[in-house]
């Protein structure tokens, strides 16, 4: 197996694992808690944004956040990773994000690409207008309309609670362990 196929299949275990560690070393603040919580609720409206609008493995989605970049999922798990680096004030946590974003994530990205490629003869054309993962200022494409039953489906909310469970856990470590 190589590496973007199994980099696709630790992600998510691995963010478990990552969590565990994350709480150990986070030095969590009251305003590092309000500052990355606002950048965290950022990410999460991002992807949840995305979530409405793509339809995977059906077809190339190009309106809502897709016509910005071509991963806004990816990007507001960038950003979201970015406000919890925030909220623990540990340079050891913001070295690991990085570190594990260009590890999984990068590969990831271009892993999904291929199949694009190989799959969607238009996604040539849609990667040409539309950067990978930093949004340009004006859509490459028409805006589209969002959708409800994509999001429930694409269960988005997932991410609302796991970033919710992580901001409380903080909250303790906070209150409890740092008082």
């Amino acid at each position: 197996m190589n590496w973007p196929a199994l980099a696709r299949r630790v992600r998510v275990p691995l963010g478990f694992v990552f969590a565990i560690l994350y709480l150990w070393l986070a030095r969590p603040s009251g305003r590092s808690l309000l500052l990355g919580g606002a950048v965290v609720v950022a990410g999460l409206w991002l992807r949840a944004v995305a979530a409405g609008y793509v339809r995977k493995s059906v077809e190339i989605t190009t309106t809502g956040p897709y016509a910005y970049t071509r991963n806004p999922l990816y990007l507001g798990s960038l950003i979201i990773a970015v406000g919890f680096a925030l909220a623990s004030r540990s340079p050891w946590i913001a070295g690991l994000i990085a570190g594990l974003f260009l590890l999984i994530y990068y590969p990831v990205i271009h892993w999904e690409e291929k199949y694009l490629r190989a799959n969607f003869p238009e996604f040539s054309e849609y990667s040409a207008a539309v950067p990978r993962l930093l949004p340009k200022w004006r859509p490459g494409v028409a805006a589209g309309a969002f959708s409800r039953k994509l999001y429930l489906k694409h269960r988005e909310y997932n991410a609302l609670l796991g970033a919710a469970a992580m901001l409380a856990a903080l909250v303790i470590k906070l209150l409890w362990f740092q008082a």
